[in-house]
């Protein structure tokens, strides 16, 4: 194979069947790069948005604040067209930034758990949009992630957030329910962060949540919230936490229901703008797939817990020869026992598990930030074989899918991309 975003791409191309999903995949890598989401809308000191462009030349200066997986690569288009004052950017630690330019003041956060990183980096934000005047103008640069890589706990200890948080993640909860208790524990989750800016600004937003919902991406920093405390602690109670989530955290939840405590802004000023989607990636693996011979089919958004949605995949497998079904999105695992894996590779292996009698199947999923839970990989590709379902049970019980790919092969390696717009997905017949 050439060259692609997929580094271990060559040595996973075994046959044709996986050829052809490993080239569809990286149709939808290549799409989910910010260049090409940016490209037309940021000109030379311009930001044009539906048509109507915005001059930023009549601005004393303009500011760069950009927080997510995606963080520098946006930054980098961005500053590449823009006449850029300074800036902060958040990315997580363990990743090489991939713009290097001193106006620009770079933190490395934790992530999936915010750390004493993340706090600093929210705390020099708001320090930083405090000190720009009325005639500056702010462009902030949103995607996946910045719920734990930008954190500013309010009522709690960042360790107790960190102990819920990952209580949540442990469970079956949606993103979106994961951010709305985030939200109510923040100082400037759910819309808080805009109300430091008194000048004009724009928030260009990467989606990584099914429904693109910009209240949930990023736990909405720049966009007004519609969930409460009441809410909050509705979820909670639905995932059986009560008795194991911090005191202060269910005191201030029923504070806030009380009304002592002021609810997330409902009302914002600064315009939010969607400037990527994983429909963007979907279309890009749709056009692959026909270029390559084969006819493909977008299925629903894939979100909720995983098993559920592996057996509704695999009725979805495709009948009739060169033909794929292509799916997006996240599903979640609740975690149980202490093995390595992530959402991608227990959906794979779930889905192998209920078509080990299906022949000349190929089947693969993968995040397009590069990195599927508890792992260095990003997810996993496999043929359907006869593998008993005992095997694989022991694995996904301890979920442990990551150690079944490495025995068998069939991992997907990446490293950090500097993008993300959920995952993707392919089952393939030839």
């Amino acid at each position: 194979m050439s060259k692609t975003i997929i580094r271990n791409a060559k040595a996973l191309a075994t046959n044709r069947r996986k050829s052809s999903v490993l080239r569809i995949l990286d149709a939808a890598m290549t799409a989910a790069m910010p260049t090409n989401s940016l490209k037309n809308l940021v000109k030379t000191n311009r930001i044009i948005i539906n048509g109507k462009s915005i001059k930023l030349s009549k601005y004393d200066n303009v500011y760069l604040v950009a927080y997510g997986k995606a963080a520098d690569s946006m930054a980098k288009v961005v500053n590449s067209t823009i006449d850029i004052k300074s800036g902060i950017i958040v990315i997580s630690k363990g990743t090489t930034p991939i713009i290097k330019n001193k106006k620009f003041k770079i933190f490395k956060c934790g992530h999936p758990l915010p750390n004493k990183q993340s706090v600093s980096a929210a705390k020099t934000i708001l320090k930083f949009l405090q000190g720009t005047k009325e005639n500056d103008f702010v462009i902030f640069l949103v995607s996946g992630g910045g719920s734990s890589l930008l954190s500013l706990p309010e009522g709690v200890t960042l360790q107790e957030k960190k102990h819920l948080t990952d209580l949540l993640l442990r469970s079956s909860a949606t993103i979106h329910e994961i951010n709305c208790v985030r939200k109510h524990l923040s100082g400037i989750k759910g819309g808080k962060l805009a109300s430091y800016v008194k000048n004009d600004a724009i928030s260009l937003v990467m989606s990584d949540v099914v429904g693109d919902d910009l209240s949930s991406i990023s736990s909405g920093c720049t966009y007004y919230d519609t969930t409460t405390f009441q809410r909050a602690l509705k979820i909670i109670k639905r995932y059986n936490l009560e008795n194991s989530t911090p005191k202060k955290a269910l005191v201030r939840f029923r504070d806030g229901i009380a009304e002592k405590l002021p609810e997330t802004p409902k009302k914002i000023k600064i315009k939010n703008v969607i400037v990527a989607t994983n429909q963007d990636c979907l279309k890009a693996m749709i056009k692959k797939a026909r270029e390559i011979g084969f006819e493909g089919k977008v299925v629903y958004p894939v979100s909720g817990d995983v098993k559920r949605e592996a057996q509704k995949l695999a009725k979805c497998v495709p009948r009739k020869p060169k033909s794929c079904i292509i799916f997006g999105g996240e599903p979640t695992v609740c975690v149980k026992g202490r093995g390595k894996g992530g959402r991608n590779q227990e959906l794979v292996l779930r889905i192998l598990k209920h078509l080990k009698k299906t022949k000349n199947i190929t089947i693969a999923s993968m995040g397009t930030d590069g990195v599927d839970g508890n792992t260095k990989y990003a997810g996993a590709i496999t043929d359907v074989t006869l593998n008993s379902d005992s095997m694989i049970d022991s694995f996904l019980q301890n979920n442990d899918s990551s150690t079944f790919f490495k025995k068998h092969g069939g991992l997907i390696f990446t490293g950090p991309t500097h993008t993300n717009l959920m995952d993707v997905g392919v089952i393939l017949k030839l």
